[in-house]
């Protein structure tokens, strides 16, 4: 009997919780109908209960970083050596902890190692500057121990490949599959959004990194100018969340086209990508980008931000053009020409090839890590 265990200490909310959730599922199903016996490392069994599943829990003090780093790279292998033989040990949080397993694979989801931060985000987002700071040294532990990273994009296998000079074929590539459960009431998803205001759309949490700055700097230009048609700017930011988005709503809240929505709810955002005419997602980093995904369903124009991680989600999307992330200038032209009706600056964005090792469900990814 194949022993699996899925490590996931650090793992308790949104995106990532959501993978282990879809890990586990998998491996659920996988134990009922295969000869194999899964352990689940996770801060709390109530965040991913599910059957055919031993569970360890570690509720260790999580507001400290020092404590996961001894818990991944100390603590873990003595539990390692008290499980007894492992065949497959799958880190679901970007660390390569310290334990013995005939096999191991680490899921690299954190890309703020490739995010140029700058002075405004140690004002801002701490955090997040310093992530950005030594990511790439955490990652570096232990990396090379692995016989297989997990990454959601290509281009990350690419980085991955090239900065710690790993053979792309020990990379797999798990693309986020979303749901399209959001359109399925739809029935002409072209005629949405074609009130007499031109809606443009941006949900994302308030974070530095997320650059809500460059849709209100491109807003102000476009309120000095005369356009002839109405337009608003949807921010799912209210301005009081914290320092960050404070500091927006103090210099943007005057524009009469912003709109500080404030968080939205998931049944929310569905009714504002149908209201909304275009979606533009200015993020400096992401490891996929949902929204754009969601939104591309819709077949309406989207502008993004020019970088890597944009251009492979949107890939099979038919009306799309690319600004640079710090240019508000081309941004604000671009929203003028589409407010105005012409179309020409955005293109379909062809679907690309992506080489093995790639696993399109959590199935093909676990038939990979469990081959002999």
């Amino acid at each position: 009997m194949k022993r699996i265990v899925i490590s996931a200490v650090n793992i308790v909310e949104a995106g990532t919780l959501a993978i282990l959730r879809e890990c586990l599922t998998c491996l659920s199903n996988l134990a009922e109908n295969e000869e194999v016996e899964i352990i689940a490392i996770v801060h709390k069994r109530s965040l991913a209960d599910f059957k055919n599943i031993t569970y360890i829990e570690t509720t260790w003090p999580k507001q400290r970083w020092v404590n996961r780093l001894w818990y991944e790279y100390v603590s873990l292998k003595k539990v390692s050596k008290e499980i007894g033989p492992v065949f497959v040990w799958f880190s679901l949080h970007d660390t390569s902890p310290s334990v013995i397993a005939n096999r191991r694979a680490v899921y690299c989801h954190n890309s703020y190692s490739f995010y140029r931060w700058k002075l405004h985000d140690l004002i801002f987002a701490p955090k997040i500057a310093l992530f950005a700071m030594f990511t790439k040294y955490i990652y570096k532990t232990n990396i090379h121990k692995n016989d297989y990273l997990v990454v959601q994009q290509n281009w990350f296998r690419e980085a991955m490949s090239r900065i710690f000079k790993i053979n792309k074929k020990n990379i797999i590539v798990a693309p986020a599959h979303f749901k399209k459960s959001i359109i399925d009431t739809v029935t002409n998803a072209n005629d949405l959004g074609s009130s007499d205001i031109y809606q443009f759309l941006f949900p994302a949490s308030p974070n530095s990194h997320k650059n809500f700055e460059v849709i209100c700097k491109a807003a102000e230009l476009l309120e000095k100018i005369n356009i002839s048609k109405p337009y608003k700017i949807i921010l799912t930011v209210s301005g009081s969340e914290n320092k960050y988005a404070g500091w927006l709503y103090k210099n943007w809240s005057k524009i009469q086209a912003i709109n500080f929505r404030g968080f939205v709810k998931k049944e929310e955002l569905n009714e504002l990508y149908k209201q909304s005419n275009c979606l533009i997602y200015p993020s400096k980093v992401e490891s996929w980008g949902l929204p754009i995904s969601e939104f591309s369903a819709y077949n309406k124009p989207m502008l993004l931000a020019d970088l890597p991680y944009a251009k492979e989600t949107a890939a099979g999307s038919n009306k799309t053009a690319f600004f640079s992330p710090e240019d508000a200038e081309e941004l604000a032209m671009l929203m003028e020409r589409l407010i105005e009706g012409d179309e020409k600056d955005l293109k379909p964005i062809p679907l690309q090839k992506i080489e093995e090792p790639i696993a399109n469900n959590w199935n093909e990814l676990f038939t990979i890590l469990l081959r002999d």
